[in-house]
């Protein structure tokens, strides 16, 4: 059985990727969950995530003495061990948006994934997060408007059915509501679309029920919601 090894689920949206590949398309797995240290370069986490991955980075996915890591790989490899899947989409010209826009999310967006980072356990009010971050808002919603407009027909998600290109923007979409992020009515249709997969609620649920703080992911800012009341520890008050 394949083997992933993920970190915290209220943090690591990296690990969320191929985690709900997985889970959407009814994969088995066995899920190792080992919770970040104090930092994210905590030397005894990454010791740990060593033994399955050389990278000492989440996720990876062990597929007996076979290591991937990097979620695209991880998504790649699966392709590969489950053709029969549509994992990536079937047709030509969507299979070569969805895997360039599976790219840009990879390699990209790194301002509104800095000021915004993944933290499942709160709500933020709606501001202004400065240039670059509503210049990657309106580069993702794009992205989104113009999958769905040329490819969308078959389903809910940026090729009708779900596939890896869904699974790369997962992340981004808790970001979204998160923070109180604009949204255009086929992006915000999207958005909902992704966070009502029976897969995605499984996690959050799981997130919000993790014991876990991480300090360098507790923002600063005022809450408007809070959804681990059972965490109390260095959080700013509404």
């Amino acid at each position: 059985m394949l083997k992933l090894v993920i970190a915290n689920k209220c943090h690591s949206s990296w690990s969320l990727r191929p985690w709900i590949l997985l889970k959407a398309f009814d994969i088995p797995f066995e899920e190792v969950l080992i919770p970040f240290g104090p930092t994210f370069d905590d030397p005894d986490w990454k010791r740990q995530v060593m033994v399955h991955t050389p990278a000492g980075k989440v996720p990876a996915l062990v597929d007996g003495d076979i290591q991937v890591w990097e979620s695209l790989a991880i998504m790649d490899y699966v392709a590969d061990i489950y053709p029969d899947l549509a994992i990536w989409p079937r047709e030509r010209a969507a299979r070569a948006m969805a895997r360039s826009i599976a790219s840009e999310m990879h390699a990209g967006f790194a301002a509104l994934r800095g000021a915004c980072v993944m933290n499942l356990g709160w709500r933020h009010g709606p501001r202004d997060r400065g240039e670059k971050v509503a210049a990657d808002v309106a580069r993702v919603t794009t992205i989104w408007r113009e999958a769905r407009e040329r490819f969308g027909a078959g389903g809910p998600f940026l090729f009708g059915e779900f596939s890896a290109a869904d699974a790369m923007y997962a992340p981004v979409t808790t970001r979204f509501t998160t923070y109180s992020l604009p949204a255009d009515p086929v992006s915000a249709a999207y958005i909902e679309a992704v966070q009502a997969t029976p897969a995605f609620r499984e996690w959050r649920e799981a997130a919000l029920a993790e014991p876990w703080i991480v300090p360098e992911d507790e923002v600063d800012e005022p809450v408007l919601e809070d959804f681990r009341p059972h965490l109390t520890r260095n959080r700013p008050r509404p």
